[in-house]
């Protein structure tokens, strides 16, 4: 009895990994779709940090090259996303008694265009926001490494949510 239930259970999973539509990684993509293009996110914020739109550009590459079975591809994918980093700042929160910053906080904006070829229905062209805060006793400099890589994941986790799992 068992062995028939587990026997069926992966029948199941090979049926329904197979047909093109859901992936486990909870995207739902439309069996058309076959390769997706990332665009270059130039950096055109005010203040300008030097590695973020290769940084941010390859997080979403990479997110789409392993999490669906879609390829890469540099242009007129079935999946487009291009766009642009339009804010990163940081600025003071948690205000204590004596009117100091117990915390800054670092806000990343992306602007980000998706094109999808087969379902135009989903295209959207929207801003993406994204913070973490740090101990204002902190320089930027010693902790922007690791905020950004925070940041910059929650914000392609917000992308791909949007753009591919339309549940």
């Amino acid at each position: 009895m068992r062995k028939t239930i587990f026997i069926s259970l992966v029948f199941i999973f090979f049926i329904i990994n197979s047909c093109g539509v859901y992936r486990f990684s909870g995207a739902s993509l439309d069996p058309n779709d076959k390769t997706v293009t990332v665009k270059f996110f130039p950096n055109r914020a005010s203040i300008v940090n030097p590695n973020l739109s290769q940084v941010f550009t390859e997080a979403l590459k990479d997110r789409f090259i392993s999490q669906t079975s879609l390829e890469l591809v540099d242009f007129n994918g079935d999946l487009m996303f291009e766009g642009e980093i339009t804010k990163y700042f940081t600025k003071p929160v948690s205000i204590t008694q004596g009117e100091q910053a117990a915390y800054n906080r670092l806000t990343i904006v992306v602007r980000v265009k998706y094109t999808s070829i087969n379902n135009p229905k989903y295209n959207f062209d929207t801003s993406f926001s994204r913070y973490d805060d740090y101990e204002s006793t902190e320089l930027l400099s010693d902790v922007e490494d690791a905020l950004t890589e925070v940041i910059v994941k929650e914000l392609v986790d917000d992308i791909f949510n949007k753009s591919v799992v339309n549940w």
